[in-house]
């Protein structure tokens, strides 16, 4: 183990005591953050809105400050985009994350405050790496580099003093000069915002490094690796890189993908795999224990206090949000956040199911848009990844990704689910492959299952396979590629059905002349 290794090893250790007071006093954690945020934002404009200075409990908040949606803070956003200051949080916002949203939706500006930066963002990263020498005691990652692929970052056209950019590429930018030196490429590749430019570059630098960790999203950590691999004509990526141990990922379930990686990609035992989740407008949780697959520890003292929606409570005019120690195991809540950059009661879109408590561990289970409820039969994401995994199980499939929505009744005939999926390699037996995505989706939701009785309501569904990088091809159209823009799995409407197959129509247009 050389020294740099053996130092970090040693400083992320000493950072456990913490890690475990808040495992083991979590509400007494968040009524810290809680008192913290409102003290801090008592003079701002929202604040004194609100009147912060005269709450006097956490149920005081919620019945005085409303739930917010993006759509609801955008007017103050919009005013310190432009340049104004002390609206939502007192200290001066430079940065803005600019999130993905939806393919063809207007991007969101999250405002990213110092203390969200260094108290949020980069505790994040570090108690990422902390609980990954917990898991590995006898590492050696940071004898290597850490790759990381992210966006870019531009300037704000409002306000030529602050910059706007996927958060990935906020928070490299202003990484402390120690992590700088353990990572990889170069900011000036990282940040380069012609995406198959940087891929090509990011490939040709990374392939000659000794890389021992990689941070990105699932689906642009293949692209970069097929074209590592394409540059070097080496068969799988741990010939390229021998002493890589740590891929961590985010941003999509990685159960639909774990055999890929494990098979295919990094084809060793001893390459591990560590889930975070972190978004523009936070980093939120960290995998604490690599043998629980698709859980994680949510992280209560970054800065952010934590509500939970129940989801038969989300589509009434005012939602009853309950605090952390009222959540219930095993059911699905939407997330409201107030942060240390000023977004207050906040609607994330996200949606978590609970699997323990102290600690507080918990899977995402899906978004709140992204769902198939067409029919009644209320499918979410976490449905559909774990159909599309038992299904690839069953016939030997690979997928590359996925989206699904409905096709509506017409003239008395019974609807359906319309998907398109494009594999890495295709199943064995595609009438299999079929049949087992509708009946995993049948055992694990009634509602599913009750339309799909007698083909009354739903009949099975209709799968269309399209050729490899079709899903990358539409992104492009859409100006999405790379950071942490994702093919979003499930639609209540056709918007993301037909605007893929008038990609796929325009592609085998193209290939007839």
């Amino acid at each position: 183990m050389d020294f740099l290794n053996e130092t970090l090893v040693w400083l992320m250790k000493k950072r456990l005591p913490r890690i475990q007071a808040f495992m083991d006093r979590p509400m007494d954690t968040q009524e810290t953050m809680f008192w913290q945020l409102i003290q801090t934002a008592k003079n701002t404009e929202w604040g004194k809105k609100y009147d912060f200075r005269s709450i006097s409990s956490i149920r005081d908040f919620q019945q005085r400050v409303p739930i917010s949606s993006y759509e609801d803070l955008f007017p103050f956003i919009e005013r310190i985009m432009k340049g104004e200051q002390n609206i939502l949080w007192p200290s001066n916002i430079q940065h803005f994350a600019k999130s993905s949203g939806t393919t063809n939706a207007r991007s969101k500006f999250i405002p990213v405050s110092k203390e969200c930066l260094d108290d949020c963002h980069f505790m994040g990263g570090k108690d990422m790496m902390t609980l990954l020498v917990e898991n590995k005691p006898d590492t050696e990652v940071f004898s290597g580099k850490g790759l990381s692929i992210g966006g870019s970052l531009s300037s704000n056209q409002l306000n030529s003093r602050s910059v706007m950019g996927d958060v990935s590429a906020v928070v490299m930018k202003n990484l402390p000069i120690w992590a700088q030196i353990i990572r990889t490429p170069s900011l000036d590749v990282a940040l380069m915002d012609v995406w198959e430019e940087k891929i090509q570059k990011m490939a040709e630098v990374t392939s000659q490094e000794n890389v021992t960790s990689i941070l990105g999203v699932p689906t642009w950590t293949l692209v970069l690796i097929d074209k590592i691999l394409e540059i070097t004509g080496k068969d799988n990526i741990l010939e390229v890189w021998p002493n890589f141990e740590f891929f961590i990922h985010g941003a999509v379930a990685f159960h639909p993908y774990r055999d890929m990686f494990r098979n295919k990609v990094f084809p060793s035992e001893s390459v591990n795999y560590l889930e975070i989740y972190n978004a523009s407008e936070g980093f939120f949780g960290v995998q604490d224990d690599i043998s629980r697959k698709d859980e994680m520890m949510l992280m209560l003292d970054y800065g952010i206090f934590y509500e939970f929606i129940p989801m038969e409570e989300i589509e009434k005019e005012y939602p009853k949000a309950v605090s952390l120690d009222e959540v219930e195991i095993g059911k699905n809540y939407a997330i409201i956040i107030s942060t240390n950059a000023g977004l207050w009661r906040y609607k994330i879109g996200d949606t978590i199911r609970f699997t323990t408590k102290y600690p507080y561990r918990f899977k995402i289970s899906g978004r709140t848009k992204q769902f198939i409820n067409a029919f009644g039969e209320e499918i979410i994401v976490e449905n559909s990844d774990i159909a599309i995994t038992k299904a690839c199980e069953a016939t030997g499939a690979i997928i590359n990704d996925y989206t699904a929505g409905p096709v509506y009744m017409d003239g008395g005939k019974s609807g359906c689910h319309e998907w398109i999926i494009e594999f890495d390699q295709e199943p064995d037996n595609q009438v299999v492959f079929n049949q087992v995505l509708d009946q995993t989706l049948r055992s694990i939701n009634s509602d599913y299952d009750a339309k799909r009785y007698k083909d009354m309501v739903l009949t099975p569904p209709k799968i269309n396979v399209v050729q490899k990088d079709t899903f990358y091809s539409w992104m492009r159209s859409k100006g999405k590629l790379g950071g942490q823009h994702k093919v979003p799995r499930l639609c209540n409407s056709r918007e993301y059905l037909d605007s893929v197959l008038a990609v796929v129509n325009q592609n085998n247009t193209a290939n007839v002349n």
